[in-house]
């Protein structure tokens, strides 16, 4: 009588089922998409991997979402960064809005410069004395509206002045006076325009009766040449350190 081997009669489900359950604690050890093949049959290893493939979906859709939650964080504390930087320069211009208002009028040159020729100033370079105060400066120096106002003239030959000034502009402000800048190598502006306190309005140069690169600047009391007062004391008048 031949005797019947142990576990011969055992269900294969059972060991199926533990096989499995080896399989996918290794996947969760190894990380997802690797499960292990040992099954004890060919469903055991279709079984196995989808579940695998399982796995490795959830963690690509984890991975996903965690990398959507760090762009929206990134992009939360960029929006934060873009308002607090919004704010300070609102902040910014509103100072500095108080503080044109407080000092509505400017240097007509940016930068370095040297006082020349000045008011009154008599001598072989003019027929009359000289109408308003030279500031040397290289050519193509940005030229800026003392103070705003209404551009009324603005061209070649002085600008109705005489071709001596060469490019010429003449500003209208509100209090009557008006500001000439003469002997620009370039217009920014035309007739009829409104400007601003230290707008630019131009670029300095040589044109016309000129030795040298510079600009001719007057504070006159009509548009037209002859009515210069003396520049520098008008602008300190107003604040403007020369």
């Amino acid at each position: 009588m031949s005797k019947t081997p142990k576990n011969a009669h055992k269900p294969r489900g059972r060991t199926r089922v533990a096989v499995i359950a080896t399989g996918l604690g290794a996947s969760v050890l190894l990380g997802a998409g690797s499960a292990v093949a040992a099954h004890t049959d060919g469903q055991g290893d279709v079984f196995a991997s989808g579940t695998a493939t399982q796995l490795a979906d959830s963690a690509r859709a984890q991975a996903h979402e965690q990398h959507q939650e760090a762009l929206a964080k990134k992009k939360a504390e960029q929006r934060a960064k873009d308002r607090k930087a919004d704010r300070g320069s609102r902040a910014a211009d509103r100072e500095g809005g108080v503080k044109k208002n407080a000092n509505a009028w400017t240097k007509p040159v940016s930068g370095k410069y040297e006082l020349s020729a000045g008011f009154g100033n008599s001598g072989g370079r003019w027929a009359h004395k000289h109408s308003g105060q030279d500031f040397a400066v290289p050519t193509g120096t940005p030229v800026k509206a003392v103070h705003g106002g209404t551009v009324v003239k603005a061209g070649p030959n002085g600008a109705g002045d005489g071709s001596s000034y060469g490019n010429a502009i003449v500003i209208k402000h509100e209090n009557g006076t008006y500001s000439q800048y003469a002997h620009l190598s370039k217009l920014n502006v035309k007739s009829g325009q409104k400007v601003e306190t230290g707008q630019k309005i131009g670029l300095s140069g040589s044109t016309g009766n000129s030795s040298g690169p510079h600009l001719h600047f007057e504070i006159r009391s009509t548009p037209d040449y002859g009515s210069g007062k003396e520049p520098i004391e008008v602008m300190r008048s107003h604040g403007v350190k020369v």
